[in-house]
């Protein structure tokens, strides 16, 4: 059975259309039902990013955990890897974040992590989509034995000392200015307080939701704004998150982007010189570019590949007992600090590290140079058109002509309609001209469907 609920990163959709108070309301009792177990008080933390849609999904889940006779603990707007923390740190039985990450405010999800703060194995959600299909009825709690809802309300003082933990004892950030974005999004109190309160000047933006301004035009999926802020304010670095905060793109001092394969590079560099760096490697997703692998592999440092999915990176990381992860996009996992990406705590490293220099931001943060890349997005609907004969035709034709001098990668997105193709080599040209043509095919299979 393939997963039909869940994706890449839980479950996401339109809200009130393909995601509803119903489904929310089913998840919650087949979640819930799940990790019912022995006869203790069983827990639920549920957490939240700024989406209007949020006070729809919120109390649906809440009414199912309720029914399934589990206590949800409340915590209101959160970032994702504060919910995974203090899933574990209270003892609860599960964990759960609503939000659609660095979609739009339309849509919306449900994450949903383990006791120990990991995201749920395809194992374990298909377990869990079986109980939705079925009647869930005659195992709900019985009216006596019906869980309780609180509201937890040092839950963000407990997020903001755990952030400031993870940056090296006894050191500031006095003398830096960041320009932090929090794209309108879970981590719009946190990130800005935890900055300043380690001794930053801090520039806030991106620090007033209403509900539908999410992600719009600003945060890790808008960095040009980051860009313009910083250097239009002389800061020594931007920060830009994305709705949820669990991942991050870095600005230097000039409005140059960072991505996150050279956020992954520094770090793992700094890391291998402290003897901080275990597991021999870094893990990361098969977008990670090439040069990053290359310079990698002349620091003595091996790059595991995954596909795409932070997800997939933490259990390669479990696997191969590595402590640091990640993806391009930004999801940087560092697994002494926590079990999921974390924005926040990623730029708190880099931050540690510019301290630690005293170089700047464009000297310590691109320590190699990327190969030419180049990624487009096919946005389709219904019929796949990977499917298409001439479409398999011309992939066959890219490989090809890419052979021994790059590298080419088509996807399709575990949370959007859209086909991915990235191909990237040393010939620029090459690689442009491989995408485009690929392009030009799966529109027209698009448009014949």
């Amino acid at each position: 059975m393939s997963n039909k609920l869940f994706g890449t990163d839980g479950i996401r959709g339109t809200a009130n259309q393909d995601l509803t108070a119903d489904i929310a309301l089913k998840v919650g009792m087949a979640a819930g039902l799940h990790f019912t177990r022995g006869d203790h008080r069983h827990r639920v933390v549920i957490g939240k990013d700024t989406r209007l849609s949020g006070y729809m999904i919120e109390p649906a889940l809440t009414a199912g955990f309720v029914a399934a006779g589990m206590d949800p603990i409340l915590v209101g707007p959160m970032p994702t890897p504060a919910v995974a923390m203090l899933t574990k740190s209270l003892r609860a039985d599960l964990g759960v974040m609503i939000s659609a990450s660095h979609n739009p405010y339309q849509d919306n999800g449900i994450k949903l992590f383990d006791p120990d703060g990991h995201k749920l194995s395809d194992d374990v959600q298909r377990e869990i989509e079986l109980r939705i299909e079925g009647n869930m009825t005659p195992d709900l709690a019985p009216p006596a034995e019906l869980g309780r809802a609180l509201r937890l309300d040092d839950a963000l003082g407990r997020y903001i000392e755990f952030a400031k933990q993870t940056f090296p004892r006894g050191e500031t950030l006095e003398g830096l200015k960041v320009v932090i974005d929090c794209a309108n999004g879970a981590a719009y109190k946190a990130a800005p307080t935890v900055l300043w309160e380690l001794g930053a000047e801090v520039v806030p933006v991106g620090v007033s939701p209403d509900g539908m301004n999410i992600n719009e035009g600003c945060g890790s999926t808008h960095p040009a704004f980051l860009c313009e802020q910083v250097v239009s304010h002389g800061a020594d670095i931007g920060i830009a998150l994305d709705g949820d905060a669990d991942r991050v793109l870095i600005a230097d001092e000039t409005g140059d982007l960072i991505d996150g394969d050279q956020i992954m590079a520094a770090i793992a560099t700094s890391w291998r010189a402290e003897g901080r760096l275990i597991g021999g490697g870094v893990v990361a997703t098969v977008m990670t570019n090439l040069g990053m692998e290359l310079y990698l592999e002349s620091q003595g440092i091996e790059l595991i590949r995954t596909k795409v999915g932070d997800r997939y990176v933490v259990e390669a990381m479990r696997e191969r007992a590595c402590n640091l992860g990640g993806e391009q996009s930004g999801h940087i996992v560092m697994s002494d600090f926590g079990t999921t990406g974390d924005g926040l705590v990623a730029a708190l490293q880099i931050l540690a590290l510019l301290k630690k220099t005293g170089g700047s931001t464009k000297s310590v943060c691109r320590p190699f140079e990327p190969l030419p890349q180049v990624l487009k997005n096919v946005r389709y609907n219904g019929v796949d058109p990977l499917e298409s004969g001439a479409v398999k035709s011309a992939i066959q034709e890219a490989q090809a002509q890419l052979d021994g001098a790059g590298r080419l990668l088509i996807r399709k997105s575990g949370t959007e309609p859209l086909v991915r193709v990235m191909a990237e080599g040393e010939d620029e040209a090459l690689v442009l001209s491989v995408v485009d043509g690929l392009v030009d095919e799966i529109e027209k299979a698009v448009a014949a469907a």
